[in-house]
């Protein structure tokens, strides 16, 4: 049961708990955004009663409500991924186990922020029902979810992971940028005349400095004389520089989990049981690794196909880790020898066509 409330696609009937959890979220998010558009909105009215010599009755329209029939679909989801919580955490074997992972954690706000979202809707009244439609914002982030039925988003979530130091290398050069090159344009621009100055602090060209380093350039904000011309040529140009600098590695590392996913999907179902692609860990370390991949390679060079798939795996040279360091490597061998069989089988097949 468990199993098959976490998306791993092994039967039909695990398939169909996938598409059925998959289409409560769509769901859940098409509604979230849709009863925000003015025309399936309807008015919030407030009737206004004064004690007048005419008795006069003021309406007074002060806001706008979603549609009911929006709350009705929100509810049927939740109802599901109420019992579909519930059965997962009935049948969690450590309740620790469930609380480390982050989905369970999103799920179960996003479950609460329905239900607490429900109870103040009823209790508030006016203007003020803006204010708590703001919380059911928390839901949209059950998109998280999807990465439960999908293998490609869990190797993009896992390549940046992988690649948290240089993601936060990045971050800290384009802090860095952003600060110099703000500062510099608002003295550059004050240092001529400039009568339409748009530069009035140095907090206001943060603005401008991320816009023109992430080159997009949305116009809002330019500068108008030459210094401040020269100085946002070289933020983009830098800008430019300093985004390119991780991209390899990231590229990198995508391919290697990419492969590696490659390779596994290409093993009998049985044989996939040891390491999963979000489950591969890089840790520093190329030479550490060296002895190992050699070790592979030496029994597998009758075969072009093992080859370029050892080769793609060690294309970073990081060191994988896995729960048992030879369950790893027989999984790995299992599946460079399964693309060995493969290929001569293919290639028997086309001679005797031939």
């Amino acid at each position: 049961m468990v199993e098959e409330l976490s998306g791993r696609d092994s039967t039909k009937n695990e398939m169909v708990i996938s598409v059925i959890s998959v289409f409560f979220v769509i769901m859940s998010i098409i509604c979230f955004c849709l009863k925000t558009h003015p025309d399936l909105r309807i008015p919030d009215i407030d009737i206004d009663i004064r004690n007048t010599s005419t008795h006069v009755l003021f309406v007074t329209k002060t806001t706008t409500r979603a549609h009911p029939a929006f709350f009705y679909i929100e509810f049927v989801s939740n109802i599901w991924f109420t019992v579909e919580l519930f059965i997962r955490f009935l049948f969690c074997p450590k309740i620790s186990k469930f609380v480390q992972q982050p989905i369970n954690i999103i799920d179960l706000i996003a479950t609460l922020s329905f239900y607490i979202d429900w109870a103040l809707d009823q209790a508030v009244t006016g203007a003020n029902r803006d204010t708590v439609e703001f919380i059911s914002i928390i839901r949209i982030l059950r998109l998280f979810k999807l990465t439960q039925h999908s293998s490609g988003l869990k190797i993009l979530i896992q390549t940046f992971k992988a690649s948290a130091q240089e993601l936060l290398l990045l971050v800290f050069f384009v802090l860095l940028g952003i600060v110099i090159f703000a500062a510099l344009v608002y003295y550059a621009e004050r240092v001529e005349t400039n009568p339409g100055n748009q530069f009035h602090s140095i907090p206001v060209g943060l603005w401008w400095a991320i816009i023109t380093m992430c080159t997009i350039g949305f116009g809002d904000m330019v500068p108008k004389t030459y210094l401040g011309m020269l100085v946002g040529s070289v933020c983009a140009l830098m800008g430019v520089l300093t985004i390119a600098l991780p991209v390899p590695v990231i590229v990198s590392n995508f391919a290697m989990f990419y492969s590696h996913a490659q390779a596994r999907s290409k093993l009998p179902k049985k044989r996939r049981r040891i390491l999963q692609p979000y489950e591969i860990k890089p840790m520093f370390g190329r030479l550490a690794t060296a002895p190992f991949f050699n070790s592979l390679t030496n029994e597998n060079t009758s075969s072009i196909q093992s080859s370029q798939v050892l080769g793609a795996l060690t294309a970073t040279a990081p060191l994988l880790i896995c729960p048992s360091a030879n369950d790893f490597t027989a999984d790995l061998k299992s599946s460079l020898n399964h693309h060995s069989i493969s290929s001569k089988t293919n290639t028997s097949n086309d001679n005797k066509n031939d």
